[in-house]
């Protein structure tokens, strides 16, 4: 009887893979290497990704639970509760370390003056203070709300601190709610030269007995709920006529809103009693009640807390600033329009600037050439200049056509408010399909020029989101090459009329097309044997077919090496499996976003750019395109990106075949990829604002200056 994968022994399950994920993120917030205020930072992202996590991917499995309890997970053989119990008790010993490195930051901030304080310790005239501050400030806008037989439990927002208390009053008990107002500051400055601070929930849970003044409070704790967030709009039934589907997803934002709760977090530990009614009311078990003890539970603050500090202070605890620089392949002055007429130009963000591509479109958008723009959009900015230029372009009248994703996650709203202003300028909308998210990221600019029409594109791993792309690493290719360009061109006609089955000759295109090419070009290098090749950079891995032509790939005797950031449900190194696979994350400075895909070596390699990662959510149920890289110059500028990510011996962490990560040992010389790549950009926009011609490409020749190696 045939082996199911999972009993194969190089496979994990996707969810515990991210929660290592996540606990790479939580790894930075301890490391004393890392500035100060950063490791702050690592701590509001871990807990950030840890709620997401809670409202989509438990939420999901929650669901599944209750519908499809034999269902199994094709990867771990587990069903959803059997997946859920092993969530939970990997979480709470996150939650433990999140405490330790939440209590060591703090306790290093306030040697440095910047000092969170609970109300015990306030001097006499600061506990004053707060409590005028309470009574002047606070008390005005508070909601408080008992539950009894008269008065019914309220809907909780998620994510929403609230204070309970336990009251008792003439022989009975009743709980107490008072939600914390989104109206008053995170944090409360006390008076003073030295930046001393209070925690708003700290200061309503100190008052609670005022609020409740007529009872006696028995018990009481900050808390939050977190609710299943995983709405689907292809699984609500609606009327007939429901035609619009921007009202569509309106009404599921308001439904998301009040969906069961599948977390529950406390900040002090409580009697049974007292838990017991979080139980009930939410409907929670023991196991989903999380007890956060030193750590807030809400941590967004931290991204202002450096501000309170003088500017060489707050210098000394955060990284070195670094502004993206002027592309390499891109001198200063010079049209990306115009210079990507004559050859093939790369982008890598956050490195080098994306001012260059917006000004690419301001630019198409009032030349009298340009006929049309057409362009995908799944998440922007809430200020865009992106939108302002299309708009603009629509009214100086081209034809411009916006695919807009109305359902990126958590960014709904953000592209419904776009599609409206879209809209009003002129622009045709598209809202995509109704069973698939459209997720690719391309551009086509059309040109009318003697002789015809010429096509610029834009394929890119990242959104065009210009606060990401400071912080995000991506890369965007822009080419006049035909091909690619009747590509694009076939792309979003096919978009227009609703067809998922169209046929292009470069470009891949999930989900009919990206998967089977992507097998395909695997067959190649298995065909080879010892003699192939695959390296592989992308955020993702879950898709079972991938993942069995990986291991048939390795068994064949063909190198791969992967560098994922996050879920990887390949385990490498298995013997008789995986042996010829190693597989990398690095978490740094930025997030790890960009997609390339190379297979083969030297005159025989293929390399590509994708939105796409490997996931099946991605392959066969998203609008995704990859991308083939022709140029000489654009391969070797991506080289520089993978070299440095396979050199990496600071942040990267290298995935063990029992699922665990473990960093690189210390070497004379250490190298952190971010790092040289932020070094690389600077070197080449100096060395190209001396000499305006597009520099030298190739690792060797910048990596080899950089180490003093012969080229």
């Amino acid at each position: 009887m045939t082996q199911a994968i999972w009993e194969q022994g190089y496979t994990q399950n996707r969810e515990l893979s991210w929660l290592q994920f996540n606990a790479r993120v939580l790894a930075e917030a301890e490391d004393d290497a890392v500035p100060l205020l950063e490791r702050c930072k690592f701590l509001s992202i871990f807990t950030s990704n840890l709620d997401e996590f809670f409202m989509i991917r438990v939420g999901s499995l929650c669901d599944m639970a209750a519908v499809d309890k034999d269902r199994i997970d094709n990867k771990s053989g587990m069903t959803a509760k059997e997946q859920l119990r092993r969530i939970y008790a990997a979480v709470e010993p996150l939650y433990e370390r999140r405490d330790h490195a939440f209590e060591d930051v703090d306790k290093r901030l306030r040697a440095e003056g910047l000092c969170r304080l609970s109300i015990s310790e306030l001097e006499p005239a600061e506990h004053k203070f707060i409590k005028q501050y309470f009574k002047n400030v606070v008390a005005p806008v508070l909601s408080p709300q008992i539950v009894d037989a008269h008065h019914p439990f309220p809907h909780l927002e998620g994510k929403v601190l609230h204070i309970a208390a336990l009251l008792g009053h003439k022989k009975s008990e009743r709980l107490g709610l008072l939600p914390v107002p989104a109206s008053l500051p995170a944090l409360v400055f006390l008076p003073g030269d030295q930046p001393r601070y209070v925690a708003i929930e700290d200061i309503l849970l100190e008052y609670t007995g005022n609020v409740f003044e007529m009872y006696d409070v028995l018990e009481k704790t900050v808390f939050c709920v977190t609710r299943n967030a995983d709405i689907n709009p292809d699984d609500e039934t609606f009327g007939a006529d429901e035609g619009d589907f921007r009202k569509k997803m309106e009404k599921l934002l308001r439904q998301r809103r009040r969906m069961a709760v599948v977390r529950v977090e406390l900040n002090r530990p409580i009697s049974d009693h007292f838990k017991e009614y979080f139980r009930s009311r939410f409907d929670v078990t023991d196991a989903q009640i999380f007890l956060s003890r030193k750590a807030p539970l809400q941590m967004g603050y931290v991204f202002s807390l450096g501000d309170h500090l003088p500017e060489k202070q707050r210098a000394a605890l955060s990284d070195p600033p670094f502004t993206p620089q002027q592309p390499a392949m891109l001198p200063a002055g010079q049209s990306l329009l115009k210079a990507a007429l004559k050859r093939d130009i790369l982008l890598s963000y956050p490195y080098e600037s994306m001012e260059p591509f917006l000004q690419m479109i301001r630019e198409a958008a009032n030349d009298p050439a340009v006929l049309s723009i057409r362009i995908t959009i799944y998440r922007l900015a809430r200020k865009a200049k992106l939108v302002e230029y299309l708009c603009a372009a629509a009214e100086n009248g081209k034809d411009v056509t916006a695919l807009i994703e109305l359902r990126a996650r958590f960014d709904e709203q953000n592209n419904i408010d776009w599609s409206e202003r879209l809209e009003e300028a002129g622009c045709k909308i598209i809202y995509g399909f109704e069973d698939y998210k459209v997720h690719s990221k391309i551009c086509l600019i059309t040109r009318q020029e003697r002789g015809g029409v010429r096509h610029i594109t834009q394929v890119g791993t990242g959104n065009y989101n210009e606060k990401t792309a400071t912080q995000y690493t991506d890369v965007s290719l822009i080419t006049s090459d035909e091909s690619i360009g009747a590509d694009a061109g076939a792309f979003f006609n096919n978009m227009a009329l609703g067809n998922l089955e169209g046929k292009y000759d470069r470009l891949f295109v999930a989900p009919t097309s990206l998967k089977n090419n992507i097998l395909a070009l695997m067959d190649e290098q298995i065909a080879k044997g010892s003699d192939g090749y695959i390296l592989l950079k992308f955020n993702s891995l879950t898709d079972i077919d991938v993942i069995q032509k990986l291991r048939d790939a390795s068994c064949a005797g063909v190198k791969i090496e992967m560098i994922v950031r996050g879920i990887c449900c390949l385990l490498p190194g298995v013997k008789g499996h995986t042996e010829n696979i190693t597989v990398t994350s690095i978490v740094g400075r930025f997030l790890e976003h960009s997609r390339i895909y190379v297979f083969g070596r030297g005159a025989e390699e293929k390399m590509y750019i994708s939105s796409a990662d490997l996931m099946t959510r991605n392959t066969e149920r998203r609008v995704e395109i990859a991308c083939p890289v022709d140029s000489p110059e654009v391969r070797a500028r991506l080289h520089d990106i993978l070299y440095a990510m396979q050199h990496d011996t600071v942040k990267a962490r290298v995935l063990q075949p029992d699922g665990t990560y473990h960093k690189k040992p210390p070497v004379p010389d250490p190298l952190c990829a971010q790092v040289l790549l932020m070094q690389q950009a600077i070197n080449q926009a100096r060395e190209q604002a001396s000499h305006p011609e597009p520099p030298e490409p190739g690792w060797k020749k910048f990596f080899g200056r950089l180490f003093g190696h012969k080229k």
